[in-house]
């Protein structure tokens, strides 16, 4: 008796609690996210970093489509230089040619007796000579030259220049053995990293890339940098084209750098998922990042109320930026075209609303998950 007494009044409290409070008490239930109507009311109310709403209609979505890529921070560092002069760390072999009377070659009286005279011509190699770090260089009879950026047939003329009067007709032949100064270096997430000599004609970013392998993830993950004479500028490697201005002759001591920084986007509110997403694209539209989570729920979502929330460029902001709220409602036909025009920007951030129906439901079957033990107590008494 003292069961079904229970019983009896508890069917009289669930009476009580599914009627008016029903949905007085649905704006305090656990939620992803603001409704469309909380959001339209926090732009007046709430309003703290100061976003305004815009509709994504014919209007306004040119201005959110595809921006062309900019010319490029790489671009800012291009720059004449050459890449065939001696610099401090290189090794050179020195080759010297005698006809007549000889300095350097076999001798069988000094050189203050005037060496041998011998008719044919005699090679005599006087290297390896390294370039020490003030840029010069120590030769016989000849003393020291500066040779620091100078060619090899600069300092083939030098050492010709020091033993007038010493040989007779005198040719020197000069070339880098060990290369220390047109050098660049590739480090990051490429297969080879490591320092490559530069091949005289002028090699560009992406072969330098290529000697080094390439990279080991998407291109479109990568960002590539640049650091030349203490300056770095950086751009997607996916920015770069084999004919475009970014990429860039590199010059001697250039560092290259690629490490991996995927663009992504954030989904919250009522989708299957709360999830951020790479883009794994150049470019990737509305459409695409909706698709991509599986657009809105249709057991929970307001598919009137989808937002793309983007801080957006502007001279007002104390950043140089504003928030903005777009909005898509996806009732509307029109929206699915208009949606393949707007660009994504990294780290956007898409929510979609909570339908406000779906609050009264929410709240049966909070209830309904409350109450079940007492209803099973019941069926078994019964």
């Amino acid at each position: 008796m003292r069961i079904a007494g229970f019983l009896g009044s508890s069917r009289a409290v669930i009476a009580a609690l599914t009627a008016g409070p029903l949905l007085a008490g649905c704006s305090t239930l656990p939620s992803a996210g603001p409704t469309a109507a909380q959001i339209n009311q926090a732009l007046v109310s709430h309003n703290q970093t100061g976003f305004t709403i815009v509709d994504i209609d014919a209007q306004s979505a040119p201005a959110l489509a595809f921006t062309p890529p900019a010319p490029g921070a790489l671009a800012s560092l291009a720059r004449e230089g050459r890449i065939d002069t001696i610099g401090p760390g290189d090794v050179l072999d020195v080759n010297l040619f005698e006809v007549g009377v000889t300095l350097f070659t076999a001798q069988t009286t000094g050189p203050a007796q005037g060496g041998t005279f011998n008719p044919s011509a005699r090679g005599t190699p006087l290297g390896p000579v390294r370039v020490d770090a003030g840029g010069n260089i120590q030769l016989p009879y000849i003393g020291r030259l500066a040779v620091s950026g100078k060619t090899p047939g600069e300092v083939e003329g030098m050492i010709e220049r020091g033993l007038r009067g010493l040989s007779q007709r005198p040719q020197a032949l000069v070339s880098i053995r060990n290369n220390a100064f047109n050098v660049f270096y590739v480090s990051g997430d490429v297969r080879t990293p490591g320092r490559y000599e530069l091949a005289l004609p002028r090699e560009r970013l992406l072969d330098a890339l290529a000697r080094a392998g390439g990279t080991v993830n998407q291109p479109d993950d990568m960002v590539v940098r640049i650091t030349r004479d203490g300056v770095s500028a950086e751009t997607r490697l996916s920015a770069v084209d084999v004919a475009g201005p970014q990429n860039v002759a590199l010059l001697p001591g250039d560092r290259v750098e690629l490490f991996n920084r995927p663009r992504t986007f954030l989904v919250f509110g009522a989708s299957e998922k709360v999830s951020q997403v790479a883009f794994g694209a150049n470019q990737l539209s509305l459409a695409e990042a909706l698709a991509r989570v599986g657009g809105p729920s249709e057991r929970i979502a307001d598919a009137s109320a989808v937002y793309l929330f983007r801080y957006t460029p502007t001279a007002s902001g104390a950043d140089g930026t504003t928030p903005v709220i777009y909005r898509l409602n996806m009732i509307r036909p029109d929206s699915y075209f208009l949606s393949q025009r707007v660009g994504m920007h990294d780290k956007d951030v898409i929510y979609i609303a909570t339908a406000r129906a779906n609050a009264p439901a929410k709240l049966a079957q909070i209830l309904g998950q409350l109450f079940s033990p007492i209803l099973a107590v019941r069926a078994v008494t019964n």
